[in-house]
């Protein structure tokens, strides 16, 4: 008898614990459901039904789950959400169609999944996977078109061209001047585009041969003192007039500030 009641007391308890194990599985806890900020690899996207029926959710948010490990939970728009894509300005710009351009706005923006999503749609793998999506052979979304930012009224008395040839000349070594020295700039060094985001770019600009590294090896006429003979320039000085300098703020002036998803920290 006494055997008989042992087994069954560790039959019971196998029986508790496969319960609790399928609770978890199901996200269920005792007590309620999860919270969203409990569940980092559960991001629920509130999305139009117009974008849903598109299909091409259903194609790239797998590829997204299969890479990160995160599970996105396509909900309505009226929904709590972490994230919702939709047709407006808001958030950060991720694929466009014929008509509108898409933006993934983190409703949450601490939530750990919901900010992988956004870094892996901007993603070059993201882009690709969003450009792959062609139902019958005609591909539906591209990458986003970024509209021309309206603050790029902003005008010098310089010449605009002639501040694009003198940028890749003198800036083109270690800054992108363009979209097509991205790849031949240092990598740790912001672009052009990037530096348009901060608010002081202008005074930056104006002043960029006072601020670390430019002194070690520019000279502005009539304006900084020359090398000391004993610390010479590490490289090929960049040696350029104010005017010049106007020259290449007229050319900065007319730049789109990049988009990226968040305020710059500047330091």
């Amino acid at each position: 008898m006494g055997l008989v009641c042992s087994l069954l007391r560790v039959r019971i308890r196998f029986l508790a614990l496969c319960a609790a194990v399928l609770l978890l599985a199901g996200g269920i806890v005792p007590g309620g459901p999860l919270r969203a900020e409990e569940t980092p690899r559960l991001v629920r996207l509130a999305v139009p039904q117009a974008l849903v029926d598109t299909g091409l959710l259903a194609y790239i948010l797998p590829r997204f789950s299969l890479k990160t490990q995160i599970r996105v939970h396509v909900v309505p728009v009226d929904e709590a959400a972490e994230a919702r894509l939709d047709g407006t300005a808001a958030g950060t710009p991720v694929f466009s169609d014929a008509d509108t351009t898409w933006h993934l706005d983190l409703i949450a923006p601490d939530h750990a999944g919901a900010k992988r999503l956004r870094k892996w749609l901007t993603s070059d793998v993201g882009v690709r996977a969003i450009a792959a999506y062609a139902p019958a052979g005609v591909a539906m979304f591209r990458a986003p078109e970024i509209r021309e930012a309206e603050v790029a009224e902003l005008s010098w008395d310089g010449d605009a061209d002639l501040g694009y040839s003198l940028s890749r000349v003198h800036c083109g070594r270690c800054h992108a001047v363009d979209e097509a020295g991205r790849m031949n700039s240092i990598g740790s060094t912001p672009s052009f585009f990037v530096l348009r985001t901060l608010s002081d770019w202008e005074g930056r600009f104006q002043a960029f041969y006072a601020l670390k590294p430019h002194p070690a090896f520019t000279q502005i006429a009539d304006v900084t003192a020359p090398f000391d003979e004993a610390r010479p320039s590490p490289i090929v000085p960049v040696e350029m007039t104010l005017e010049e300098l106007e020259n290449i703020m007229a050319y900065v002036a007319l730049l789109a500030p990049a988009d990226l998803g968040a305020p710059l920290e500047q330091k």
